[in-house]
């Protein structure tokens, strides 16, 4: 829920972008297929943290 979360998110997504480009190098579509997955992993919870942070701004504003 906190910045290390939010980073281990970014991480993921680094991660997977960095295998996708390697599985595009050397014509592996294994390899681009599970970068592609954990990018969009990483995107989906980076999501959820958002939606996270704006339910507790506006529980914190209606207080």
């Amino acid at each position: 829920m906190g910045f290390l979360d939010k980073l281990r998110n970014k991480a993921t997504m680094g991660k997977g972008r960095a295998k996708e480009n390697l599985g595009r190098q050397n014509r592996d579509p294994e390899m681009q297929a599970e970068g592609q997955t954990d990018r969009l992993r990483g995107g989906a919870k980076q999501v959820g943290e958002r939606v996270k942070d704006a339910a507790r701004d506006i529980r914190r504003s209606t207080r």
